[in-house]
C-alpha cells in the first residue's frame, strides 16, 4: 500500500469519476485505474461499485476512506515534522559529558537552549569509559571526554581544547601561591582523586609510574563536588583538569611538564545520521 495509491483512492471518492480524478492528480485515467485495482487487490475488498462509466463507494471504501484519510494527514505531519527538524524547531539530543567538562559544558547548553528552546535535550555525566560503552550501544548522539587521539575505527574525534592538569589544594594553602609544582612533589602530597573508573586517575597512574614514583593516595571518591570538600579541609590535595576548578575556596596549580596537558574530544559514531541540532551544538561548543 503506497501514499500515492491512497491519494488517487481519495481523489476517485471525491470526483466519483476515474477519468475527472486522473486530470486531478495528473495522471493517465488508466494509470489511476490500475493503481485503485492494485490497492483493492491488496486489501481483498473492492472498494467502489463500477456500473459502466459510473462509479459509486462501497460500503468498505466508505470505511476504509476514513482511514485513507488518517494516513495522509499523517504522511504529511510528518514532514512538517522533518521540515521543523532541519530547522532546528522539535527534536531531541542526547549527550554524555565527563565531570572536568561540566562547568564549560553548562556554558554552551545554557546558550543552545536559549537559542532553540524547542530541542529537548538530555544530558548525562559519567567517566570516559561509562561513556564510550554508551555510545556504542546508541545511546548518545556524541561525547565529550578525555582521548588523546583517535582510537576506534567506527568513531568519529573531534579535537575540541586541551586541559592542563592542575594539582587542586585548599586556598588557605601554603602551596597555593605556587605558580607550578612538579609531579615528583605532587607524589609526597596526601591526595584523594577521582574513584578509579576515572579517566583521570588512571592518566596520572601511568604518569606517576614512568617516572617511578608511589603516590600517597590516602582516598578515591567519585564525587567531584566531595572532593572539592575534602581538599578545602586544607590536610588533602586532589588532581583534576583546570576546566574543573570552579570553587573559589580552592586553586588548581599546573602541574610541570609536557605530557600534562589532555585532548577533551568530541566522539561520535560515523554510522550514525548527524542531526542538525547536533551540528549547531558541535559549533557553539568550539566558539568559546
Amino acid at each position: 500500500m503506497e501514499l500515492r495509491q491512497l491519494r488517487y483512492f481519495l481523489q476517485a471518492k471525491e470526483l466519483l469519476n476515474f477519468t475527472e480524478a486522473a486530470k486531478a492528480v495528473n495522471i493517465s485515467q488508466s494509470t489511476l485505474s490500475q493503481q485503485i485495482k492494485q490497492l483493492e487487490d491488496e486489501l481483498n475488498v473492492p472498494l467502489f461499485n463500477r456500473i459502466g462509466k459510473r462509479i459509486t463507494l462501497t460500503e468498505a471504501g466508505m470505511l476504509f476512506s476514513e482511514y485513507a484519510v488518517q494516513s495522509i494527514n499523517k504522511a504529511a505531519e510528518g514532514l512538517l515534522l522533518l521540515q521543523d527538524l532541519k530547522n532546528l524547531n522539535t527534536g531531541k539530543i542526547t549527550i554524555g559529558v565527563i565531570y572536568s567538562m561540566r562547568i564549560l559544558f553548562a556554558k554552551t547548553l545554557i546558550r543552545f537552549a536559549q537559542q532553540y528552546p524547542k530541542i529537548k535535550i538530555q544530558v548525562v555525566f559519567g567517566t570516559t569509559k561509562d561513556l564510550l560503552e554508551k555510545l556504542n550501544a546508541h545511546q548518545f548522539d556524541f561525547i565529550l571526554t578525555f582521548q588523546e587521539e583517535a582510537k576506534e575505527p567506527h568513531l568519529n574525534y573531534q579535537t575540541l581544547l586541551k586541559a592542563t592538569m592542575v594539582l587542586v589544594t585548599a586556598k588557605k594553602s601554603p602551596l597555593a601561591q605556587k605558580s607550578t609544582i612538579s609531579l615528583q612533589e605532587v607524589a609526597g602530597l596526601p591526595l584523594a582523586l577521582p574513584f578509579s573508573g576515572y579517566s583521570t586517575i588512571q592518566f596520572f597512574e601511568e604518569s606517576f609510574s614512568q617516572q617511578n614514583l608511589s603516590p600517597n593516595i590516602c582516598m578515591e571518591i567519585n564525587d567531584i563536588p566531595t572532593l572539592f570538600e575534602i581538599v578545602k579541609s586544607g590536610y588533602w590535595y586532589t588532581i583534576l583538569s583546570e576546566t574543573s576548578v570552579n570553587d573559589p575556596e580552592v586553586v588548581g596549580i599546573p602541574i610541570d611538564g609536557e605530557n600534562m596537558r589532555r585532548t577533551i574530544m568530541i566522539i561520535s559514531l560515523k554510522d550514525a545520521y548527524e542531526k542538525k541540532a547536533v551540528k549547531k551544538f558541535y559549533e557553539m561548543l568550539t566558539e568559546r
